[in-house]
């Protein structure tokens, strides 16, 4: 559930910069914090923490300051990334590059370890909102393809914004209902969303599907469904496509594979998720074989042996929580191993 970080009117405001991080300093980093005098002083921000992150409104009827400095950063070397989604009035971001103003809708990423000023705007009477993450930065970086240097801002149609926005809200609005487990899932989530957003503002427009692209796509989705099925085929895939064999093969080499690696590889990777994550008396390896769409148990007890270089059930006792060769060894055997 969500606890109030700061509430400032004009009995405290003056005292704003010792409390905007909290009552024990948890939240943020060491920075300058002011509130601009005016005939109205209405500042509130709400915390909701999940796990190493905290999710956090800021409404503000008020003008509010923030500077981060490298005196700041020298005493403090917390690397800290922000995520805004800016929801109403601005957010005017500035540092050695120049100016950026973020409006309702668009998104900026900050980072601590550079200088920079942000300033909270209302917009005439309609109150300044956002939704901010706090995000450490060695975390961040494994959802984005790259460094953020000092900020990075995202226009307001970008469509994933909007959706890690509001997986985001729906998180800081449940009250306990969620296990801390599932709210971490949906952080990473909408994190995942927005990295995913910045590679796509990177590299522009994607191109457009070509038909070979659209009906490999189709095979790819209907093997997968189809996955557990002992009879998987390369004719049953053509026909449940609407295409012929040979052009099931010539979309499969695209793809830099054929049939029969494409499944194999598939099947064996599952059977070893699931032994990974399961337990004998819960369910045994000849039902994990069917449950993947071997024929027998032999079968596909030969076949991971040969893959990975014990048997299932050796692999069971000595590594479940291991990811043992991963690079999987691709094998058709001789004629293939589907007919």
């Amino acid at each position: 559930m969500a606890e109030t970080l700061f509430s400032f009117d004009r009995k405290n405001y003056r005292d704003c910069q010792h409390l905007f991080r909290g009552e024990r300093n948890q939240e943020y980093y060491c920075g300058d914090f002011w509130i601009e005098e005016g005939s109205v002083i209405d500042a509130r921000a709400e915390r909701r923490a999940v796990g190493p992150c905290s999710i956090i409104l800021l409404r503000s009827a008020t003008k509010q300051f923030f500077r981060r400095t490298r005196r700041h950063i020298r005493d403090d070397a917390t690397d800290l990334s922000v995520l805004w989604f800016v929801k109403s009035g601005q957010l005017v971001f500035s540092d050695q590059c120049g100016n950026r103003t973020a409006g309702p809708g668009d998104f900026i990423i900050t980072r601590s370890m550079s200088p920079f000023l942000i300033e909270c705007q209302p917009d005439g009477d309609q109150p300044h909102e956002a939704l901010h993450v706090t995000v450490p930065t060695h975390i961040l970086r494994g959802f984005l393809a790259h460094d953020v240097a000092s900020a990075l801002f995202l226009p307001a149609e970008r469509r994933e914004v909007s959706i890690a926005q509001k997986i985001l809200t729906s998180v800081f609005r449940d009250e306990d209902l969620l296990s801390e487990q599932s709210a971490r899932t949906l952080v990473d989530a909408a994190l995942i969303i927005v990295g995913h957003a910045i590679r796509a503002g990177e590299t522009g427009t994607p191109a457009r599907q070509t038909v070979a692209d659209r009906r490999l796509a189709e095979v790819l989705r209907f093997i997968e469904v189809h996955l557990s099925d002992s009879n998987l085929s390369t004719s049953m895939v053509a026909k449940g496509c609407g295409i012929s064999p040979r052009y099931l093969s010539f979309l499969l080499r695209l793809r830099g594979t054929s049939f029969s690696e494409l499944v194999w590889e598939q099947r064996l990777e599952k059977a070893r998720n699931w032994l990974s994550s399961s337990q004998p008396r819960d369910i045994s390896i000849s039902e994990i074989a069917y449950g993947v769409g071997f024929k027998s148990p032999a079968h596909f007890s030969r076949m991971f042996k040969r893959v990975f270089q014990m048997n299932p059930r050796e692999f069971r006792t000595t590594a479940p929580d291991e990811n043992v060769h991963q690079d999987y060894v691709r094998y058709t055997g001789e004629g293939g191993l589907l007919q």
